[in-house]
């Protein structure tokens, strides 16, 4: 298949994906001239893509092109539509062009309808790698299986859960700190990586999403000078302030969908779960005698004032006054 479609926000999967797709097909010993990477951004190197693609490769192996941040399935010029379109009967078999971009190609664009058409009668290839939402647990659970598939290692459930509370949707982390775990296990008498465990992520892991909701925690229970200090230890620890934020709106939305299914008279746990996207459904027993006696309006201002954070760290300013005054500082509802 000469052509290669791949998107979505998790660079890490991406990035592995597209090495993997290089070992391949390429050879090595041909891969200074066989093998390029591009911009998308700079429609001259778009075009140059395009025709480095349609050139039979030197030597053995085939020819692959890398399109980063492509233009062709998002607000593409219409002279570079042109030539992609006149191009895709005329790649040879031995050439690969990898389009490449984070976001989800626009269906509206008669290119990505063209490249869409290839992939439907099977002669082209579509991969997406999207991150799961800040608060979807269960869709982070999955991403740490999926990784780890990748990298050809086992997990207990358990500790798939574990590494998911404690790195959320940072797959580049989520990588490095399952090679570490790896090499931990170590192998067993075959040769075969052995079972990491959940006892395993607890010694070798640092949760800062523990320690963020630790934050949470502290300003649920009317307590904000607590919740100020969390916040700059961990900003002291180099954590980044949109993660502190995104891990608080992972908590505070648990709390607001177990409070407003509570209320609704839902009792089944594994239905609330899979509602506010928590992996684990025995979480919902804690979370239930966390929440006692709160209103869900006061899970829908916590949010408010996050979203107050969240756009005072986007304007540029400092961890710690954004959380003092978009949020910290704010009077708690009781």
């Amino acid at each position: 298949m000469p052509f290669h479609l791949y998107w979505g926000d998790d660079e890490a999967a991406r990035s592995r994906a597209i090495e993997a797709l290089i070992e391949k097909l390429i050879d090595p010993a041909w891969g200074s001239i066989n093998l390029s990477r591009l911009d998308g951004n700079d429609a001259g190197q778009a075009a140059q893509a395009l025709a480095e693609a349609r050139t039979p490769p030197l030597g053995s192996g085939a020819r692959v092109v890398i399109l980063q941040r492509s233009p062709f399935c998002n607000q593409c010029p219409a002279e570079l539509a042109e030539q992609l379109e006149s191009g895709l009967d005329v790649l040879p078999e031995t050439c690969h062009l990898v389009l490449v971009n984070p976001g989800k190609p626009d269906a509206r664009l008669r290119t990505t309808k063209a490249l869409q058409k290839l992939v439907k009668a099977g002669q082209a290839f579509e991969a997406s790698f999207a991150l799961p939402a800040i608060w979807d647990g269960a869709g982070q659970v999955e991403l740490v299986q999926r990784t780890a598939q990748a990298l050809g290692l086992r997990l207990e459930p358990a500790a798939a859960e574990a590494l998911a509370e404690a790195i959320g949707s940072d797959s580049a982390r989520l990588a490095s700190e399952l090679e570490k775990l790896s090499i931990y296990a170590g192998t067993d008498a075959k040769g075969q990586a052995q079972t990491i465990t959940a006892a395993a992520v607890a010694a070798l892991v640092a949760s800062h999403t523990t320690n963020s909701l630790a934050v949470g925690d502290a300003l649920l229970a009317g307590k904000p000078a607590d919740a100020i200090a969390l916040v700059d230890a961990l900003l002291e620890a180099n954590e980044p302030a949109l993660r502190i934020v995104a891990a608080l709106s992972s908590q505070i939305r648990g709390w607001l969908w177990v409070s407003l299914l509570e209320k609704a008279g839902e009792q089944d746990v594994a239905v609330i779960a899979k509602a506010a996207g928590i992996g684990n459904p025995k979480r919902i027993y804690v979370m239930r005698k966390q929440i006692r006696g709160k209103q869900s309006k006061h899970f829908l201002k916590l949010l408010g004032q996050l979203l107050e954070v969240e756009a005072g760290l986007k304007r540029g300013a400092d961890g710690r006054d954004a959380f003092r005054d978009g949020f910290l500082l704010a009077p708690a509802e009781q």
